[in-house]
């Protein structure tokens, strides 16, 4: 009797602690609590951050450029070396967005930059593009760079085609033109300067219907380095002109002392980076642009053809950044169809 009488008293009274030790694990103060997640990513949450609607998507406004180690291709094989250069691109309608998908339709300003020619770039400019109409007066043209001076050869044609060489040294005229001052002249291998003289001629009355772009002062022959180019059109003031390496170098410098870019990739050595304004590419636009296009193999200048844009970038790839920007991985245009370079870069 007394064994079952302490059994109805201790029940009672496991049974009451046992839902006081559940009611205290249940309860929300007494829980043990886990630390907070920290931050998955230091990409903004979508719709916090500040994305307003820019005015800059309809009026279009410039774009903003900067380059540096890039071939910048005229054609499919002549190209003009972009040493560096700070300044804009837009259309040539005010308002539109600018369109990579035809040259014909934008204009590149620059502020400031340094431009190199090869001389078998300047054999195809003025074969393909300056001196390509009936009539020329001047046809088979091979320009080379030696010792400093710029060397021309080809045929002069002036009622009979004769072969001509000389070498000019280089400077650029206060409006911005290149001249090519002759300090030897050989026509037929005979001594040009002394022909001309004793016939009382000159390269002015010889070289007749020439094309926009190029006039010629006694012996001296000026181009308009800017005004030859095939689209897109180029702007600009030349400021010097002289021969660095196997290049005919080209200073721009409008006076504005425009401050350079800050571009996202600081370490990439050949890039072109784009910033405001809207960006028209194929199918997509990108407004406020902020584009950062390295090409995939740093060891050598960036190889880019704007006609075969689209090529290059299938053949890369891209990353968005944290900041909505975009950073383009391309390859360079004379590597299309080749395998990968040593130490280039690929897709992750």
């Amino acid at each position: 009797m007394q064994k079952r009488r302490a059994l109805w008293v201790i029940v009672p009274l496991l049974l009451v602690i046992t839902l006081f030790a559940l009611f205290a694990c249940c309860c929300p103060g007494n829980r043990p609590r886990a630390a907070p997640p920290g931050p998955l990513t230091t990409i903004p949450p979508i719709g916090t951050a500040n994305l307003a609607v820019p005015t800059e998507a309809v009026p279009a406004r410039e774009t903003e450029t900067q380059m540096r180690n890039v071939l910048f291709h005229i054609d499919r094989t002549a190209a003009m070396h972009i040493h560096d250069l700070r300044g804009q691109m837009f259309d040539k309608e005010a308002g539109k967005p600018l369109n990579f998908d035809d040259k014909r339709t934008f204009i590149v300003r620059v502020f400031h930059g340094h431009i190199g020619v090869d001389g078998e770039t300047l054999t195809a400019l003025l074969n393909r593009y300056v001196f390509d109409y009936s009539g020329a007066p001047l046809k088979d043209l091979v320009v080379t760079i030696e010792n400093g001076h710029l060397v021309q050869e080809g045929i002069m044609h002036k009622i009979i085609d004769i072969p001509f060489r000389m070498i000019a040294d280089v400077s650029a005229t206060p409006e911005g033109w290149i001249r090519l001052h002759p300090t030897k002249i050989e026509i037929c291998n005979l001594n040009g300067a002394a022909l001309m003289k004793a016939f009382g001629i000159s390269l002015q009355k010889v070289l007749t219907k020439l094309p926009p772009g190029v006039r010629v002062e006694k012996n001296d022959t000026l181009i308009d380095p800017l005004g030859i180019l095939p689209p897109p059109k180029i702007e600009g003031r030349l400021t010097e002109v002289m021969i660095e390496g196997n290049e005919l170098m080209q200073v721009f410098d409008d006076g504005r002392g425009v401050a350079p870019l800050q571009p996202p990739v600081a370490s990439a050595p050949n890039y072109m980076y784009f910033r405001n304004g809207t960006l028209r590419m194929g199918k997509l636009f990108m407004v406020t642009a902020d584009m950062d296009v390295i090409d995939t193999d740093p060891s050598d200048p960036f190889d880019f053809f704007v006609d075969d844009y689209n090529a290059q970038l299938v053949a890369g790839y891209n990353r968005n950044r944290p900041d909505y920007g975009l950073n383009v991985y391309m390859r360079d245009y004379e590597d299309l169809g080749k395998p990968l370079r040593p130490g280039e870069r690929v897709a992750p």
